[in-house]
């Protein structure tokens, strides 16, 4: 199959490990094309060498491209579109593209597509392995793993990919077999105007899709779609018919669908009511892959799996005191979760760490959940003065310039029966290479306590 015209003249915009993936499958179909990077040495450069002649290859200046005659460009997700060059060459008519809109050019097998403000990879995880447990060659990734282009091979029966805002930008006609928006708030507001706009974009994942999954409890993720689309809604709260959610009763807490009571949260391995929000997507989406629900094979993943690192991951329990590393909760709306799946509403049972780069965000929404459920606020990096703004007087709030500092006092101030959750609500450039090294960091002090 080829779909890459020959009259164009292409130009992949970036490198790193999704303009990488990039450079190799042009080259896998003979097709010749430029590489740019506004860096002098980015990363994948000599690899990128090996695909490219060394004459087609442009560092230091995206400027060149006005220079290069390009029609198409494949542009990677940290490069964004408003740059000043490539805003120009898109008012003349040169096409955007990314690596989802190539990997939608030639997959051939049905295709999951995953996005949300949060919880998009441990979703996306499951889904994959539920799949595989249930007998499928499922294969995952995106911005999650294995770029999406790398994924490519035959005999796989379905691909299950995470899709961030920013590789949505640059794909215009998805057509998922099944597309799935988790949820919507603020992020990388250093990138949009305002959470319309970023809303806008994410909700470019149903666009041509075959079936929907949509989050009840939020109005953001309501997909605009034809009535003949199946969609199935899930929802913590009771749910109405064919869709997935909680009820309780005598016996305690049930995922369900509809009143078809699924599976008691004591057999879930997640933990925490924003979890059990996870596993019910998950299995909405099953439903929709004509997958059984209530399959052995699908309740023995349910039972094994706790999560990824870095996501809500329990890193050590001291002295009656849980510790668990959130890491990769990197905006307000992935804390503001934490919050409240594991918030106690008999007496405020969590110590909260939190700080770093906050990309433009606003972190009024943490002040409810914070005033409900924390004890005492720790605050480090470089926007801990306005997260501090946001509390009530009444919230203990303490400022440090390391985390070495604060998990050594919070060591002494925790109690029995407490949470310390390290959940930043914030991005970790400003003192880390990426929220693995930041996670790593506190999992490591932790256990020398």
């Amino acid at each position: 199959m080829s779909l890459i015209g020959s009259d164009r003249v292409r130009a992949v915009v970036g490198l790193g490990a999704t303009g990488l993936s990039c450079v190799r499958f042009l080259a896998s179909k003979g097709v010749d094309f430029y590489v740019v990077d506004s860096r002098e040495n980015p990363p994948g450069l000599e690899q990128a060498k090996e695909y490219c002649p060394k004459d087609r290859i442009f560092t230091g200046d995206l400027a060149v491209l006005e220079t290069l005659g390009v029609t198409e460009l494949y542009v990677s997700p940290g490069i964004a579109l408003r740059t000043p060059v490539l805003a120009s060459l898109a008012a003349r008519g040169v096409l955007m593209r990314g690596d989802i809109d190539l990997f939608r050019d030639y997959v051939d097998a049905p295709f999951v597509a995953i996005t949300g403000s949060n919880a998009k990879s441990t979703v996306t995880t499951l889904v994959a392995l539920l799949l595989q447990a249930c007998g499928k060659n499922a294969k995952a990734g995106g911005n999650l793993g294995p770029p999406a282009l790398d994924l490519l091979s035959p005999n796989t029966d379905f691909y299950v990919l995470e899709l961030s805002s920013f590789q949505l930008e640059t794909t215009h006609s998805l057509q998922a077999d099944l597309a799935c928006l988790l949820n919507v708030s603020e992020d990388h507001m250093d990138r949009y105007d305002d959470l319309y706009e970023y809303q806008r974009v994410k909700q470019r994942v149903y666009r041509g899709c075959k079936a929907a999954v949509c989050n009840k409890q939020d109005i953001l993720t309501a997909p605009l779609l034809a009535d003949t689309t199946p969609v199935r809604a899930f929802t913590t709260k009771s749910p109405d018919l064919k869709e997935f959610g909680m009820l309780k009763d005598g016996d305690g807490a049930w995922l369900c669908r509809g009143v078809e009571r699924l599976y008691h949260t004591s057999q879930i391995a997640l933990k925490g009511s924003h979890n059990h929000a996870n596993v019910l997507a998950a299995l909405a989406m099953l439903e929709l892959l004509g997958v059984d629900v209530m399959s052995n094979a699908v309740g023995d993943v349910l039972k094994e799996f706790g999560g990824l690192p870095h996501r809500c991951e329990t890193v050590r329990t001291l002295h009656s005191v849980t510790y668990i590393n959130d890491s990769k909760g990197t905006n307000v709306g992935a804390t503001l979760a934490a919050l409240q799946g594991l918030g106690s509403v008999v007496r405020k049972n969590i110590l909260l760490i939190a700080g770093g780069e906050g990309k433009g965000a606003d972190f009024g929404p943490l002040t409810k959940s914070v005033t409900d459920f924390v004890r005492v606020v720790y605050l480090f990096g470089k926007d801990a003065d306005r997260i501090a703004e946001v509390m009530l007087p009444g919230t203990e709030v303490k400022r440090f310039d390391s985390l070495d500092q604060i998990v050594s006092s919070i060591s002494q101030d925790a109690k029995e029966g407490e949470i310390v959750l390290f959940s930043p609500a914030c991005a970790s450039l400003d003192m880390y290479k990426s929220y693995e090294v930041r996670g790593e960091h506190f999992a490591r002090l932790v256990a020398e306590l």
